[in-house]
């Protein structure tokens, strides 16, 4: 098997992920320049929307070779709308490369992505990008980094100033070099004339001699430690996650990527075993898909990453979530949109495949006879729903298929059709997520829709119990229409109509009792204040008359109907609303805000639960109406750190200023 690099870049919008690639690229010979995001010819960023709007909106698969191995590093979008990049890249990657600006420090996308990274047992290195910037300090991002996640953090390559330019200090090699462009000359300087330099040094050595046993004796004994058992210790380090490596860099000129390059060739780790699936080229086939793209002009294609085993050209093979065979076609790697056909995919390794019509994301492919299940994509949950509509009528149908055919490479995207508000629900991780959505939608099936404020699901009830008639009368030639009613309507526990009777001396006779009932089942769907289905009725028939010639099924039915339209408005109706219980993650220091914006929102705070690592669980009750705008509110006051869920309670009754502005606005409506 070839020496096979897995890495995925994670970390803040802007920080430089996309730059830092499109360095790599170069550096590796590649490419002939290193692209720039702003003039869209970014290698990455290829996609018509990520042109237009300057940012990465979908992850990147980017194989390349360096020095007799193989590269796939994954870039992934920083913006937390397209979160779903991160979960693909990190279900792929040996090794997450967590960057962040030397000029802005720990930002919270780098944050978020080292946590992320921990928890998935992912390996990381840090890089500090920009470092050719005036403003840029390399220590403020270490120090950081420090102080957030412990001293897991170990310098590998560091600046030091040298004749007013910036040298990048390799303390795997104990040299010193500059750059011009990615060219780079060795300088003999004095590293220690550096203010921080006896402080790392001592750090470097801890960490890389930590690692191992018998590095720590000789240490310990006051002997240098040679090239090869730094990176030895480094190597042991980072694979079980006491070393997290830290680089210095600057992407945009390429200077010290090569170090970076060299470093994942030689100490990152490669394929780890997965349970009981060993990373082996002669096992059975087990391979993940962590990516799909659905797109009309480069057709779909769905990435995997193969545990073990093979994927071959032309053999068959199972998706285990369905069960449906499927033959392997075209193979390729991919350079972002550059595709380059191959014949197989080793154990360890990454492709994808064209035209395959059950996969999708998360889904295993496995041999024939095979019962292995590999782990999925961490698919972010939508929190941000808007309702959505065809700009044109009659082409709902072409919206459908359009939203449908997004989803497939987005599944943190979902279209669910509300029936009972007869609207059909859009939901994402944010304003921008659907905005792009709606985007492509346009752009590439030519299904164009807005998106307005979704419904909310009322209910009627009532409050008071009332005895009226209702009856029918008509007469129309030949036979008439007759059918007299008296019902007791009264307040009950239930979610729909209790039907009874108390009918004495057959006033009504019995064979009419399903036509009252239904009558009464059909008027509850529609109550009389806004329109909404009614609950928590209980309707007794308990007399009535009948005309032996003109009553029929339908004139009782009638009749029952106009019992109810002339007994709710006396029994007190209102309206209810859904209540939903909430479920909120935050940071300590944001509490107060969320707690104040569950409140003003008419919500109820219940409890509050610290679970650790600076973060607080947030339990409570909020009407359904006014958690809209929540996933914004949440992001703003959080700084992107929070999470939460949402879960319907119960209908609870309504405020009478929401009412009578639910009353409004469904008479407008009419």
């Amino acid at each position: 098997m070839s020496l096979v690099k897995n890495v995925a870049l994670l970390g803040h919008a802007g920080s430089g992920k996309t730059t830092l690639c499109e360095a790599m690229l170069y550096t590796a010979g590649v490419t002939e320049r290193i692209g720039n995001v702003a003039n869209g010819n970014t290698v990455s960023d290829f996609d018509s929307e990520e042109k237009k709007r300057g940012v990465s909106i979908s992850s990147a698969v980017l194989q390349f070779d360096y020095k007799g191995a193989r590269i796939n590093a994954i870039d992934t979008p920083g913006l937390f709308d397209f979160a779903l990049g991160s979960s693909e890249g990190l279900r792929v990657a040996d090794s997450a490369i967590i960057v962040a600006s030397a000029r802005s420090g720990l930002s919270v996308g780098a944050e978020k992505a080292f946590k992320n990274a921990e928890k998935k047992g992912v390996s990381r290195i840090v890089v500090a990008t920009k470092m050719d910037d005036e403003r840029a300090d390399f220590y403020k991002v270490f120090n950081a980094f420090v102080e957030k996640f412990g001293t897991s953090l170990c310098p590998v390559v560091i600046p030091i100033a040298s004749d007013g330019k910036v040298a990048y200090y390799n303390l795997l090699e104990d040299k010193a070099y500059t750059y011009n462009g990615i060219k780079k000359t060795e300088v003999q300087i004095d590293p220690s004339s550096d203010e921080h330099y006896d402080e790392i040094v001592e750090i470097f050595n801890e960490a890389v001699a930590g690692a191992d046993d018998e590095l720590m004796e000789k240490y310990f004994e006051g002997e240098e430690l040679t090239h090869d058992e730094k990176i030895k210790g480094v190597t042991i380090g980072i694979a079980d996650g006491s070393i997290v490596p830290v680089f210095a860099c600057a992407g945009v000129d390429g200077a010290g990527v090569d170090m970076l390059l060299d470093f994942i060739k030689n100490a990152a780790p490669s394929a780890k075993d997965e349970g009981d699936v060993k990373v082996d080229s002669n096992g059975p086939l087990a391979a993940v898909c962590f990516k799909t793209v659905a797109d009309p002009f480069i057709g779909k294609l769905n990435f995997f990453k193969v545990i073990s085993g093979k994927i071959v050209q032309g053999t068959t093979v199972v998706n285990a979530r369905t069960g449906d065979e499927e033959r392997v076609g075209k193979i390729v790697n991919t350079l972002g949109a550059k595709q380059t056909d191959i014949k197989e995919c080793e154990a360890g390794d990454v492709c994808a495949i064209a035209k395959f019509s059950t996969f999708k994301t998360g889904d295993t492919m496995r041999a024939q006879g095979s019962d292995v299940e590999l782990e999925g994509v961490d698919i972010p949950n939508a929190t941000y729903s808007m309702a959505i509509i065809a700009d044109k009528k009659g082409e709902e149908e072409k919206i459908a298929t359009a939203a449908n055919r997004i989803i497939e490479e987005d599944p943190s995207i979902t279209f669910v059709n509300n029936t009972e508000t007869r609207q059909t629900i859009l939901s994402g991780l944010g304003e921008q997520h659907l905005d792009v959505c709606l985007s492509k939608m346009k752009e590439r099936y030519k299904a164009l829709a807005s998106l307005i404020q979704p419904r909310v699901a009322y209910r009627e009830t009532i409050s008071k119990k009332v005895e009226v008639q209702g009856r029918h009368k008509k007469q129309s030639g030949g036979h008439g229409q007759f059918g007299d009613v008296w019902i007791e309507f009264e307040p009950c526990d239930s979610d729909e109509l209790i039907f009874g009777e108390r009918v004495v001396g057959g006033s009504v006779p019995k064979n009419f009792f399903p036509a009252v009932e239904k009558g009464l089942r059909d008027a509850m769907e529609k109550g009389v204040l806004a329109g909404y289905p009614m609950v928590g009725v209980k309707a007794t028939l308990f007399d009535g008359s009948y005309h032996p010639v003109d009553s029929s099924e339908m004139a009782f039915k009638t009749a029952a109907s106009i019992a109810f339209k002339n007994g709710i408005p006396q029994a007190g109706p209102a309206l209810l609303e859904p209540i939903v219980t909430l479920n909120a993650h935050c940071n300590d220091d944001a509490m107060g805000d969320i707690i104040g914006d569950i409140n003003k929102r008419r919500g109820r705070v219940l409890g509050m639960n610290p679970i650790g690592d600076g973060m607080q669980e947030i339990v409570a009750e909020v009407p359904q109406g006014e958690m809209t705008t929540f996933s914004t509110a949440m992001r703003q006051i959080t700084q992107g750190r929070g999470s939460f869920t949402t879960e319907f309670a119960r209908y609870e009754r309504c405020p009478e200023n929401i009412t009578q502005k639910v009353i409004a606005e469904s008479q407008e409506e009419e």
